[in-house]
């Protein structure tokens, strides 16, 4: 276990550092960020100056060997934009997305685990026919449409929600349930496909001879071998989910970090963007790390080397 940890880790820092590559090059491809700093009628000499002080005018694997030393020091640059260090801006905007994701995925598991054991234990009936129904409708329709329509019914229709801002759990619902629709569609139809496995399976036609209830044989163990997959599926809509949250934030003037990856993007605020991508990547591969160490407890067969 412990080589395989090692090993794990290694992998995981090679994903990030390409991550930072890729990020890095497509960043300096936008244009000049000069360009958006200083006014129009500003000189070359001012703009070199600039350029200078912020070492865009050194060769651009420099840059990157100076941003990876930095990163390994704790600095990951100053905001072009704000003149405050980029941690410190995407981390103030952090918590705010962690709330909307946390709240989106607790939403998609309590609505599609559900949706999907029910499909599973009754195919191609009514119970059935209705939820993978709403599955396809959540896959299909995109997230801005979905968001767009949430506030004209519930905010501006209705006037039961707010659109717009972070406050208490009505600000939360509409940004929320946009985030996590299309993650509830794909866990539910994932549930229903894992579950429709393992009831097939051998052992649980035993159970059911034994004549354990069928509450039992679909919790305790169809469910508990169908949940193996159902994990990794999680584990990936979380990821889903960050990235989803660029839009959903932007929708509904949620201040969290996609905004802030936004404007960076508009105003091309190389350390914020590239701080928000890094933090974001570390997030995710972390979470799949986990959820691999997990599988050995929710599976004891599986052993990693």
């Amino acid at each position: 276990m412990q080589r395989y940890l090692i090993k794990r880790s290694f992998q995981s820092l090679i994903v990030i550092l390409g991550i930072t590559v890729i990020v890095f090059m497509i960043l300096h491809l936008t244009g000049d960020p000069t360009d958006l700093l200083l006014p129009p009628e500003a000189g070359p000499e001012e703009r070199e100056l600039l350029r200078h002080e912020l070492g865009l005018d050194k060769p651009i694997y420099v840059q990157y060997l100076e941003y990876i030393k930095n990163i390994c020091h704790g600095d990951f640059g100053q905001s072009f934009r704000y003149q405050t260090p980029a941690f410190s801006v995407v981390m103030g905007a952090l918590p705010a997305t962690i709330e909307l994701t946390m709240a989106a995925m607790i939403l998609s598991i309590v609505v599609a685990l559900p949706i999907g054991i029910i499909s599973a234990i009754r195919p191609r009936s009514y119970y059935d026919t209705l939820g993978m129904t709403f599955a396809l409708l959540g896959q299909s329709i995109p997230v801005y449409w979905a968001g767009l329509m949430l506030i004209l019914l519930f905010a501006v229709t209705l006037g039961w929600l707010p659109s717009t801002g972070r406050g208490g759990i009505k600000h939360l619902i509409l940004p929320a349930v946009t985030l996590g629709m299309f993650s509830t569609a794909a866990i539910a139809r994932f549930t229903r496909s894992s579950m429709i496995d393992v009831l097939d399976a051998d052992y649980i036609r035993t159970a059911r001879i034994k004549g354990l209830s069928e509450h039992i044989v679909v919790l305790k163990h169809a469910f508990k071998n169908a949940s193996i997959p159902v994990l990794t599926m999680t584990s990936l809509q979380f990821g889903r989910m960050l990235s989803g949250a660029v839009i959903t934030e932007t929708i509904f003037s949620w201040p969290g970090v996609g905004r802030i990856a936004v404007q960076a993007i508009y105003n091309r605020d190389f350390p914020v963007v590239q701080t928000v991508v890094l933090v974001a990547s570390v997030i995710f591969v972390g979470i799949n790390f986990m959820v691999d160490i997990i599988y050995t407890y929710l599976d004891p067969r599986i052993k990693y080397t």
